[in-house]
């Protein structure tokens, strides 16, 4: 389907991004999915994003149920950097495009995954979904700020031969939301590296629960 290449301006600087509206001609609002890519697809050519993983699984599909959106970071930037440009970034999408705001996951691979997880700390009332892919959770996150993550659902996948990700500390941070009344799904795909995105998000079950998930009430967007 059809993948646009716009660009969000902000107090950092220009932030490009892709972005692949609702297929179909619908009445009512759609989920939004919001990727985070990892850091080797950093730079200024944001097609690189279409090579593989979630984006690509996009640009291929011929029909999808949600709108997807992709923004890119320039050479050296961490996605924490640009935290406040990314809330800033679902703001305008969600007054632009036909988003439902309850219905927003969030999602990343490797460098994007620490990203994710800590914007989705950091603002929980925004997300109705995280998945994480191939990444680690910041150490950085604070005891109040891991526990606010209790009320997102939560996918991880891990690749049982990343040797980039040892499965204990996965597992440790699974038990934790676990133990604070989280919902986490945790999935190791025995044979995988750390590039499992494209096996990940061609998945028919993740693709369902991308849509499945709603919050309880929407965040009021100024």
């Amino acid at each position: 389907m059809s993948v646009e290449h716009r660009s969000f301006n902000s107090s950092n600087g220009s932030l490009p991004y892709l972005l692949s509206p609702i297929s179909d001609n619908i009445n009512q609002s759609a989920p939004l999915v919001l990727f985070l890519h990892g850091a080797r697809d950093r730079g200024t050519d944001i097609n690189v994003l279409l090579k593989w993983g979630l984006p690509r699984f996009v640009d291929s599909s011929t029909s999808l149920p949600y709108i997807f959106a992709a923004p890119q970071l320039p050479e050296g930037q961490t996605w924490v950097d640009r935290e406040s440009d990314v809330i800033a970034l679902l703001d305008d999408l969600i007054a632009s495009q036909p988003i439902n705001p309850s219905r927003v996951i969030l999602s990343g691979f490797s460098l994007g995954t620490a990203g994710a997880w800590h914007i989705a700390a950091s603002h929980p009332d925004r997300f109705a979904g995280l998945v994480a892919v191939s990444g680690r959770v910041p150490k950085t996150l604070e005891a109040s700020q891991l526990a606010a993550l209790k009320e997102i659902p939560i996918q991880i996948f891990q690749g049982g031969k990343d040797e980039k990700l040892p499965i204990e500390d996965t597992q440790q941070i699974v038990d934790t939301l676990r133990g604070l009344g989280g919902t986490v799904d945790f999935t190791v795909l025995p044979e995988g590296d750390h590039f499992i995105a494209d096996e990940v998000y061609s998945d028919p079950k993740l693709q369902q629960w991308l849509i499945s998930q709603s919050r309880r009430q929407a965040s009021v967007v100024a």
